[in-house]
């Protein structure tokens, strides 16, 4: 007897690890980071839609659906991207490249989270929103990762449509329908999405490479890329500046307008900074870009949220 449970004290801990080793690759076919990137332009679009705080049991229904339904849509990515994952350092320990998750069990997570993301929203939110979260699953899953990534250096403008529908569906949530605010938000997150990932990119272009990827820095010079990354950042900022004219009646004003301009000017400086250093031909340090342009729109998000509440 005593030799029996020492040896089901001694199991007990192991199976713990296991277990939590298993939660975690499943959490992992998923890319937390990359949807708590998505969440926070969520939240910035319903409080400008409701025009202060929603109620809480939307905001967090809407969070939880859209959390879902970005983790569908990234597990579908992990589950077709499996074998380009494995020529790529920055990816070979995703949870399909180790083997801690099987292809068929990842295809099976990633329809579960399409049906419980797409139900829940329609269930608890508007039927607009679960529509826009469907949408942005099939796009990103289907047209994205099969379809432009693969076959054309324009994959990252292709891909800033379901990148950015976080903000229509945080909106539609609310309202049940679309308004130029929302519009402009959106634009402002599928623009910034270029500068952000093509600096990314820039950073692991010897990966993409391997992969025979043609994302942008692959297939032309550093420089076109940087010209085009600043070009983009303009971009970004004068769409940003959209917003006060569009959404003066949902409370956006002075104090938005200030701080998009001065967000802005950061944010076009460090671009800048960047093409410098490529054309001078020194290291190109583009992951300060990258560090750079999370703050920013995390920053302009914050002035959003302000705007609406104050």
């Amino acid at each position: 007897m005593t030799a029996l449970s020492e040896r089901s004290a001694a199991s007990a801990p192991g199976l713990a690890a296991r277990t939590r080793a298993r939660v975690g690759a499943y959490v992992g076919l998923t890319k937390p980071r990359i949807i708590e990137l998505l969440l926070i332009t969520t939240v910035p679009a319903m409080m400008l839609a409701d025009r202060g705080w929603p109620s809480w049991a939307l905001l967090l229904s809407t969070l939880v659906g859209g959390t879902l339904a970005a983790g569908a849509a990234n597990v579908f990515n992990c589950w077709y991207d499996r074998d380009i994952d494995r020529l790529m350092n920055r990816t070979q320990k995703r949870p399909l490249v180790t083997g801690a998750v099987t292809p068929r069990a990842a295809l099976v997570f990633g329809v579960v989270l399409t049906v419980a993301s797409i139900v829940l929203l329609a269930l608890t939110t508007t039927p607009l929103a679960a529509a826009l979260a469907a949408g942005a699953i099939f796009y990103y899953a289907v047209l994205y990762t099969m379809v432009f990534k693969r076959y054309t250096r324009r994959s990252t403008e292709f891909g800033g449509v379901p990148g950015a529908a976080p903000v229509l569906i945080g909106w539609a949530a609310v309202t049940g329908s679309l308004d130029w605010p929302a519009v402009v938000v959106f634009g402002v997150v599928f623009c910034w999405q270029m500068p952000h990932f093509w600096a990314l990119a820039l950073r692991f272009k010897d990966d993409y490479a391997r992969a025979d990827v043609p994302m942008l820095p692959v297939v032309t010079t550093a420089r076109s890329v940087g010209l085009q990354t600043v070009a983009w950042t303009w971009i970004t900022v004068a769409v940003s500046l959209l917003l006060r004219p569009v959404a003066e009646d949902y409370g956006i004003g002075l104090g938005y307008t200030i701080a998009a301009a001065v967000l802005g000017g950061w944010f076009l400086v460090e671009a800048h900074r960047l093409l410098r250093r490529i054309t001078a031909g020194g290291e190109t340090k583009p992951m300060q870009l990258f560090h750079v342009s999370i703050s920013y729109l995390a920053l302009l998000m914050v002035a959003i949220v302000v705007d609406a509440i104050v």
